[in-house]
């Protein structure tokens, strides 16, 4: 139900210098969007942080206008309009200090499912197809929510094979519902929703799709799962900046390692290495790690088990050796147990992780498996 709560929160942040976290400070001094609209340029001094500036565009009309018209179009095309404040969006992407004030959504999904972020490089190679196949094989039978960008790529497939699994997917828009970017996936994103799935987006309805937008769009593919899996990205690719908040919200996330020649490998083998995200070995341990129930019969090896013992060099002995004595171990404790600085103890932890010998944790806590 669209009510004048949700006019006035549109016009509130639509005002010039009204961002997220603004507008959350208002709504707590305040109360409501709508007594904050009335009061908040003349009580502004009552809210710590903002001043006579911040406010001056606040009372503007032409903002009423403009969400009257925004509450129009979501009524006609059947788009919902969320709030934070009034607990309408996502608990868990609420927690966030950032988290978007309006969420625009078309579609509706079971809230108690959970949920994992699946993102990556547009430039696909048929080795992250190969691992996207087999995860969504291996839990077909869990009962989960996907969440991507609803870009090329990986985005794509991670969609795609949702809708063929009939799973629920969770596609985050960089624009707003007047139009679809990229146009190809229009068809896509008609089966979303065909099949359980939504469409969601923060961006008012003719936001076009600005390069900037799609930076602010990753925090919320970040904030709405618990975990996030980047599949390929190469060197700064747009995937880490997913990674970067899910950090900053304290979330797990994986990463699938390649081959350092591989370009589309070597964003994923530095978060790794830079211990952002632990390295994925296995689907299998991928599983256990998201805590799915119920996981599909193959569980397909991405470091398939051999008989043949690893020969470790005398430096990964020495690493590992330690790790198996005294489990989750911090960094700075192993530097100071083995004697060898941290900087040259990172890579040979990496090298561990990618043989399945040792799992990172947070904190930069480790664990021989």
């Amino acid at each position: 139900m669209i009510s004048e709560e949700h006019l006035y929160s549109i016009a509130l942040r639509e005002c010039s210098l009204i961002g997220d976290i603004l507008f959350h400070k208002l709504i707590q001094t305040f109360g409501s969007a709508e007594e904050a609209w009335k009061r908040a340029r003349k009580e502004y001094a009552k809210t710590e942080g903002i001043g006579r500036k911040t406010v001056s565009d606040i009372g503007n009309t032409e903002h009423l206008e403009f969400a009257e018209k925004e509450i129009r179009f979501c009524e006609k095309n059947n788009i919902q309009i969320r709030l934070r404040h009034l607990n309408e969006i996502p608990p868990l992407l609420s927690e966030c200090i950032d988290a978007p004030a309006i969420l625009y959504q078309k579609g509706n999904f079971d809230e108690s499912r959970p949920r994992v972020s699946i993102v990556g490089t547009r430039n696909m190679t048929s080795y992250g197809k190969q691992f996207i196949e087999d995860f969504f094989e291996a839990t077909q039978t869990a009962r989960y929510i996907s969440v991507s960008g609803l870009a090329l790529g990986v985005d794509k497939e991670v969609h795609e094979q949702s809708v063929h699994r009939k799973i629920p997917t969770i596609a985050v828009l960089a624009h707003g519902f007047h139009t679809l970017y990229p146009s190809g996936n229009k068809k896509l994103s008609e089966k979303i929703l065909q099949e359980g799935g939504i469409l969601m987006t923060e961006f008012y309805t003719s936001r076009k799709p600005d390069r900037e937008n799609f930076i602010q769009r990753n925090r919320i593919i970040a904030g709405l799962s618990p975990a996030t899996i980047v599949v390929e990205t190469a060197f700064g690719g747009g995937s880490v900046s997913t990674v970067n908040f899910a950090n900053d919200y304290n979330r797990e996330v994986f990463a699938l390692p390649g081959r350092i020649t591989d370009v589309y490998s070597q964003g994923c083998n530095q978060l790794i290495f830079q211990n952002k995200a632990s390295a994925v070995s296995t689907v299998k341990d991928l599983i256990d790690s998201l805590g799915f129930n119920h996981p599909g019969e193959k569980m397909e090896e991405l470091f398939p088990f051999s008989e043949i013992v690893v020969q470790f060099t005398e430096n990964q002995q020495t690493v590992y050796q330690s790790i198996k004595e005294h489990p989750q171990i911090t960094l700075d404790d192993l530097a100071q147990k083995i004697s060898i600085s941290s900087h040259k103890i990172l890579p040979v932890i990496l090298e561990l992780e990618l043989l399945g010998k040792v799992k990172s944790f947070s904190g930069r806590q480790f664990v021989a498996i």
